[in-house]
């Protein structure tokens, strides 16, 4: 029970983190590492792809401690934060951005309003008057058709 409230806790908590240091960090003092992904250069890499390490570094960390020290619940949590970055992976990269055309003929509302949030954020070049920071929980207005 402990890792599944862990678990759980830390998914659906990574998505303020992940806003957070969206909009905060990234829109903020590490623009330049950001800046490619809204300038695309055309090269297969962006150094926007580092930023991965900000959740995957706590997400090992967690996991592993928890196994050292028998902690279930950070074992839990580690895991909530891993199966976050794989979703954020799959929404951000493979669904929205298209950097890998695995998913190319998915109808889905939910992903539809994914796809066009993310549109408006992408709407600003500069790293000023960004809208839409998060990625998985989408504001109501952009269910619409």
């Amino acid at each position: 029970m402990i890792f599944i409230l862990a678990f759980f806790l830390a998914f659906f908590s990574m998505e303020f983190v992940a806003w957070s240091a969206h909009k905060f960090l990234m829109h903020g003092p590490l623009w330049n590492i950001h800046r490619d992904h809204h300038q695309p250069t055309g090269k297969t890499f962006q150094k926007n792809d580092w930023f991965f390490l900000i959740f995957a570094i706590p997400s090992w960390q967690c996991i592993m401690l928890g196994f050292i020290f028998g902690s279930i619940f950070s074992i839990g949590f580690g895991f909530g934060i891993a199966l976050y970055g794989i979703c954020y992976f799959l929404f951000h990269e493979v669904l929205v951005h298209r950097r890998f055309n695995w998913f190319d003929n998915v109808k889905n509302r939910y992903f539809d309003a994914v796809k066009r949030a993310h549109r408006v954020h992408h709407e600003k070049r500069e790293k000023e008057d960004g809208r839409c920071f998060g990625l998985l929980f989408v504001p109501k207005q952009y269910w619409a058709k």
